[in-house]
């Protein structure tokens, strides 16, 4: 299973919650959220994937972004056509679309992975959970992740949740000490009770924060 957390602003918090054993991380781009990145920070994870997130953004300022950063996936939150992504995955990146059960088949071949996140005016972030009951109406090829109000809480759902396209999760608001500032001690037994291979022998002599 694919472990993404999103919404990382600060060296400090990026480099422990990387020492966790995540896949992937988010940085933000979007100017009105409150985990908007502005500035590259002094650390940036060199081990987990790194994920940019951008909504209605220009192109040429999501690649201007995207090579800053060195990112890897771009995540498309908003109103973005299909014509979009492929245009990004031209350029060399791979697409993860934000989407809702209605739209996932117009951007099923156009991503490398979709996204089923829970509607909101602030393009996410808003702790309520998707309705995950509509998941099977999802018939495409492109396998997805889930967001949306995971909480420490969610372990035993996501386990019992059976899809064919279901790869990974999505982990934001309800793991933070406040916007932007992830909290280690919220998701290592989380991610330990989820993926016990998670967080290695060695990744804990390497990083003693991560203890």
């Amino acid at each position: 299973m694919l472990i993404k957390v999103c919404g990382m602003t600060r060296a400090d918090n990026i480099r422990q919650v990387e020492y966790l054993g995540v896949d992937m991380m988010g940085f933000i781009f979007y100017p009105k959220s409150p985990r908007c990145v502005r500035e590259v920070p002094g650390y940036l994870p060199v081990r987990a994937r790194r994920v940019g997130i951008f909504v209605n953004e220009s192109e040429a300022e999501m690649l201007r972004i995207a090579r800053l950063f060195d990112l890897d996936y771009l995540q498309l939150h908003g109103e973005e056509s299909p014509a979009q992504c492929r245009s990004l995955q031209s350029a060399g990146y791979q697409v993860i679309k934000s989407v809702t059960v209605a739209t996932a088949p117009a951007y099923s071949p156009v991503a490398d992975l979709l996204l089923f996140d829970t509607p909101t005016p602030a393009y996410g972030g808003s702790g309520a959970r998707f309705d995950w009951s509509l998941l099977p109406q999802y018939r495409g090829d492109t396998p997805f992740l889930l967001s949306g109000g995971i909480s420490p809480d969610s372990v035993a759902a996501i386990k019992d949740f059976h899809h064919p396209r279901f790869v990974g999760i999505d982990l934001n608001s309800r793991f933070e000490k406040e916007p932007g500032i992830k909290d280690p001690d919220l998701l290592r037994p989380f991610l330990a009770a989820l993926t016990p291979q998670c967080l290695t022998d060695h990744d804990k002599e390497a990083c003693p924060l991560a203890l």
